[in-house]
């Protein structure tokens, strides 16, 4: 994480300077004529991205669990067997399955992050961005040892289910808690950390399959994520509680403490603190004191006339002034799935394995590197030609690869398949990837802001798991050789239509009232 971290950064700079140089780019501005990458290093204090690491670690656990039966597939489901031996030799080397019972297994993971996504939304209204991210790695925890000691398909199943509990919790509120703690004119930047995190767990996953496939080895590829939750869970004590959600739930006063301890002690707060409109003078002393005497990642009890200030879920799908910004994250997080990137994470190794038999395994573990390379040197972009813009040409690209690909596995042409593979990859991670997990702080009011994070993501597990469920069924079905692609290709031009006519742009918009317009804004107080 700390790579993915230092790379994030390092590529921010590295292309400003470049396009600067050629005169392709205007730079933007943070104040007082200060390129932005300045602002950038001067905004990231050592604290501040120790808190991102941390954090970064949850959406890292939701690619890796994606990704991490892709590989030892054969192994594990008993098709390939290996005279290995290790100190896991007691249980048994594989589990025998067929096509069907891989999927689920495979997609019962996608049942559990959709109960946790549902769930998390309301959650961290209520009781706190940074209490929610702790259960999550109880999560973490129990599922990989469940996973890790499994020794029939019951048992496997219910380790993915809980560990996707974790997953579909933490992909909501890690993107809120950074979005909150984020310098404003890099949002955009450092919302690209949740997708930057996804990728290296399953370039990770991907990786230790390449060397763990064999034997019982198959088995420590399952228990790394309980050890990462262990480390989570100790980093998240000494994190703070996002200063946006304490501001309007608590204390606006520890909420500048906090605030300063992000953005280093010297640095100037108070038209971030205003832009939460919240008067931070209001806190009676008593309490102030008994905040900032508390121990360090502390929870005091819930405000809860603070807390029912916040729109549930139920009540955002009711309220007509909230639904155009619902139907607008679901269209993108279903896009985001049902343009067929899974079925890459998921099923790639099998798939590729007829056209490329000794270099199917090695290409994904390129494919992952790519993934994680081209979010990196991407990120920058939704800040400066925009998020919907992004989006848009990440969906032309990836429809177009989709052909590439089906009619390179339909009539063998390897060099087609595999740099079709790769683009297709490269335009995911263009806009797809990053952009769709920051849009629900950027198209609704920050109370509603977890009702529709929560709605976005549970439509993104329902589409993960159409995709990793009947993916190799409908592949199967069509005789294979890649034609379940045109069907991808054939989503990505429909949906990418819909998102052109529907989805607005939040680049450079200081709130929902610029986003949707004055009329609707006022609705929504209304």
């Amino acid at each position: 994480m700390k790579i993915g971290l230092a790379l994030l950064i390092f590529s921010r700079q590295r292309i400003l300077r470049v396009l600067r140089r050629r005169g392709q780019l205007l730079l933007p501005m943070a104040h007082d004529d200060e390129p932005l990458y300045k602002s950038l290093i001067r905004d990231t204090t050592a604290y501040f991205a120790f808190v991102l690491l941390v954090t970064s670690l949850g959406p890292f656990q939701f690619g890796y669990h994606l990704s991490e039966l892709n590989a030892p597939q054969d192994v594990l489901t008993c098709k390939k067997l290996s005279g290995e031996s290790s100190a896991l030799d007691r249980l048994p080397q594989c589990i025998p399955m067929n096509t069907a019972q891989f999927s689920v297994v495979t997609s019962i993971y996608t049942l559990g992050g959709f109960i946790g996504a549902l769930g998390a939304g309301p959650s961290c209204n209520r009781y706190g961005r940074l209490l929610t991210m702790r259960l999550t790695t109880v999560s973490f925890v129990l599922g990989s040892i469940i996973e890790t000691f499994a020794t029939n398909i019951g048992v496997l199943c219910l380790g993915r289910l809980v560990s996707g509990l974790g997953c579909g919790a933490t992909i909501v509120v890690v993107p809120i808690f950074i979005a909150e703690v984020a310098p404003p004119k890099e949002k955009g930047l450092f919302g690209s950390l949740t997708q930057i995190s996804i990728c290296l767990g399953i370039l990770i996953a991907q990786l230790l399959g390449y060397f763990l496939s064999k034997g019982n080895l198959w088995r420590i590829i399952l228990a790394v994520s309980g050890a990462l939750g262990v480390i989570q869970l100790a980093g998240l004590l000494l994190v703070p509680e996002s200063p946006r959600w304490l501001a309007e739930h608590r204390s606006p006063q520890n909420a500048r403490r906090i605030l300063h301890k992000l953005r280093g002690h010297h640095a100037d707060i108070d038209a971030e603190v205003k832009a939460w409109d919240i008067d931070a003078t209001e806190d009676d002393i008593s309490e102030e004191e008994t905040l900032l005497s508390a121990a360090p990642g502390s929870h005091p009890a819930p405000n809860p006339k603070a807390a029912s200030a916040s729109i549930s879920l139920w009540q955002a799908v009711k309220q007509p002034a909230y639904r155009p910004a619902i139907v607008a994250v679901v269209a993108v997080m279903f896009t985001q799935q049902l343009t067929g990137i899974n079925s890459i994470v998921m099923y790639s190794v099998s798939l590729l394995s007829t056209l490329l038999p000794t270099t199917a395994s090695l290409l994904i573990v390129a494919v992952s590197a790519l993934n994680l390379i081209a979010t990196i040197i991407f990120s920058p972009l939704s800040d400066k030609i925009g998020r919907k813009t992004c989006i848009l040409i990440s969906i032309a690209g990836m429809g177009t690869c989709a052909v590439l690909l089906a009619l390179g596995l339909l009539f063998g042409i390897k060099i087609l398949a595999a740099v079709a593979t790769l683009v297709f990859v490269a335009s995911f991670a263009f806009g797809l990837g990053p952009i769709p997990f920051i849009l629900a702080n950027e198209l609704v009011g920050p109370e509603a802001v977890g009702a529709t994070q929560s709605c976005a993501l549970a439509a993104n597990w329902i589409a993960t798991f159409l995709v990793s469920q009947f993916f190799p069924i409908v592949d199967q079905a069509l005789g294979g050789q890649g034609k379940v692609y045109f069907i991808f290709a054939g989503f990505a031009l429909v949906s990418g239509s819909f998102i052109a006519y529907w989805v607005p742009e939040t680049k450079g918009k200081s709130g929902v009232e610029e986003v949707w317009g004055k009329r609707e804004a006022r609705e929504r107080i209304e």
